[in-house]
């Protein structure tokens, strides 16, 4: 994760090889064909034994916060009403629009890719598995976060947030393992590659912020 002093390549790239290493990963899955990896067979049935309560109903209400209503328009909306009540005007537009590259992208990748999800999914969800929306929305904030506030405590809060998402959708099975780190691929990608657009502005809103208010004599 960068931060606004940095040149705008160093954010557009990484962004860019983010979301190629998601595509290449997609196309590995889809040259496999329905049979997952190893790694995610495991997973997911070590799972299938580890089934207790208090975590069905943690991953539940992050299935909530993360997609649906909520997680695509209620938390980028109300992320965006936040920044505006402290004046982070383009911040929050960066916020908003981060969210919606996301999103759209995790649609076109679903569309394309068509991985069948694990059968022993908990909740309802729509058609695809990978990449996970929810993943990528939790990266995207995590990656919007660290590139808005670049301190150390935001990008741990951050990372923390999205391997709670990723944990919580294998644990439901609504995802497999390959398909939360693809998320998160284009959900960091996503969000470094609309920062590079907003770097300079960004940097400027800081840099004004920062200034010291001149009080009257």
């Amino acid at each position: 994760m960068e931060s606004l002093n940095r040149p705008v390549a160093r954010l557009l790239l990484p962004g860019l090889v983010l979301i190629a290493l998601a595509c290449g990963l997609g196309a590995w899955i889809l040259q496999r064909g329905p049979e997952p990896f190893v790694l995610d067979d495991w997973w997911n049935q070590a799972l299938v034994g580890w089934r207790v309560e208090p975590l069905v109903l943690f991953s539940q209400a992050m299935n909530w916060l993360g997609g649906g209503v909520v997680g695509v328009f209620v938390v980028p909306i109300g992320g965006a009403l936040l920044l505006v009540l402290t004046r982070r005007y383009l911040g929050a537009l960066y916020f908003v629009a981060a969210s919606i590259f996301s999103a759209a992208g995790v649609q076109l990748l679903k569309g394309f890719f068509g991985r069948v999800r694990p059968e022993e999914i908990l909740v309802i969800s729509d058609y695809g598995s990978f990449p996970s929306g929810h993943a990528a929305n939790a990266a995207t904030i995590a990656v919007v976060a660290a590139v808005l506030f670049p301190r150390l405590w935001v990008v741990i809060a951050g990372t923390v947030w999205f391997v709670l998402m990723a944990f919580s959708r294998t644990y439901l099975h609504a995802h497999w393992l390959s398909d939360t780190v693809g998320g998160g691929l284009v959900g960091a990608g996503m969000a470094l590659v609309v920062a590079s657009a907003f770097a300079v502005p960004l940097r400027a809103e800081l840099r004004r912020r920062a200034e010291p208010v001149a009080v009257p004599a």
